[in-house]
């Protein structure tokens, strides 16, 4: 990783989202740049691209995940919660626990991966209280904070809203807005979820809209930073777009290209 930022030198900053496992690229996503950031989602449930990856299917099976992801991409989302209760009464497992110990080994992978510094934000299947355990001296979690890189403000909201699929943080509109508006004015807003645009929140693979934030939406318009970065969408639409002053960027799904998304000035 390049030094830290000072002087008059340009500044340049990689910034990765839906990491979901991949911890290999990771290692490698801040070389070259000031700062890495992350916009969360690191943990690997299930791969929508591969149903042989993830906790899932370490659990259940390869067949169970494909059939999974078929009632997911559907949106029978009730006949997906009931097979996922099923698989999980006929084992007689500690669901929690069971997820928490798979959560767990992931992070101690993922978080020794990132370099220093390292600024990062909660995805929607992420589980914040577990950060603070594995987040070393060289990784700042922000959620509803600011903080200054090379001379210009970064603020970040973590998290997704609500939604049928019961991700593990999945928040009120009311508590998302409480912390888009704790950020205030920034030069760059970084956050999981886009604003709620239909081009942003539609996945071309899954075929569905996903969730999108009207506070964040109305954010951008009102306070005008330089740039909207996110990620959530694997496959989105569009994956830029300029919204007034401030350009929005989906900046890829890391997961699945390994590069992150750069920005210099």
């Amino acid at each position: 990783m390049a030094p830290t930022p000072g002087g008059n030198r340009r500044t340049r900053i990689h910034v990765v989202s839906d990491v979901h496992g991949n911890a290999r690229d990771l290692a490698r996503a801040g070389d070259g740049a000031d700062a890495l950031i992350c916009l969360g989602d690191l943990v690997l449930f299930l791969d929508y691209a591969d149903h042989s990856r993830g906790i899932f299917p370490d659990l259940f099976g390869t067949e169970n995940a494909d059939r999974l992801v078929e009632l997911r991409t559907a949106r029978r989302f009730t006949e997906a919660r009931e097979l996922g209760a099923r698989l999980w009464a006929g084992v007689g497992m500690d669901r929690l626990g069971v997820i928490e110990k798979a959560v767990r080994k992931q992070y101690a992978e993922l978080f020794a991966a990132f370099p220093t510094p390292t600024y990062a934000t909660y995805g929607n299947v992420d589980m914040p209280p577990l950060w603070a355990e594995y987040a070393g001296p060289g990784t700042t979690v922000l959620d509803g904070e600011r903080v200054e890189i090379g001379g210009r403000v970064f603020g970040f909201v973590g998290g997704g809203l609500r939604t049928p699929m019961r991700t593990p943080y999945e928040i009120s509109d009311e508590e998302y807005a409480a912390k888009v508006e704790a950020v205030g004015e920034v030069d760059v807003l970084c956050t999981h979820i886009p604003p709620e645009v239909p081009d942003l929140v539609y996945d071309t693979v899954a075929r569905r809209f996903e969730r999108g934030s009207r506070a964040l939406l109305d954010a951008i318009r009102r306070t005008r930073p330089r740039y909207a970065l996110f990620g959530h969408v694997h496959q989105p639409l569009v994956p830029r777009m300029r919204i007034g002053a401030t350009e929005c960027v989906n900046v890829g799904h890391f997961a699945g290209s390994g590069r992150p998304w750069s920005l210099e000035w």
